[in-house]
């Protein structure tokens, strides 16, 4: 990859990394911290949806975001012909 390619390579890699951790933010603060109330009127399993969001939500949108994480960069990796054979090799070591 160029020089050019690589800089547009990685913006777009940090693009992607700011949107999901935005997300990743807003549902940890904002379902478990700031609108609990709202969403403790509606119940889940018997338990006040604000709770089982700060509980187990946040962790399941975390994992989701994790997978889409992937699959964004696989698709963005393959737009860039991206590999893992362009980093450079270790030398060689001449102890064998």
């Amino acid at each position: 990859m160029k020089a050019k390619e690589k800089q547009h390579y990685w913006r777009q890699n940090m693009q992607v990394i700011g949107v999901l951790l935005s997300i990743w933010a807003i549902v940890s603060i904002g379902a478990g911290i700031l609108f609990v109330e709202q969403l403790n009127a509606i119940h889940l399993g018997g338990l006040p949806l604000g709770f089982w969001m700060a509980q187990q939500g946040a962790i399941f949108v975390f994992v989701i975001i994790i997978f889409a994480y992937a699959r964004i960069m696989d698709r963005i990796d393959a737009a860039h012909h991206a590999t893992d054979d362009d980093e450079p090799e270790a030398p060689a070591s001449d102890t064998e």
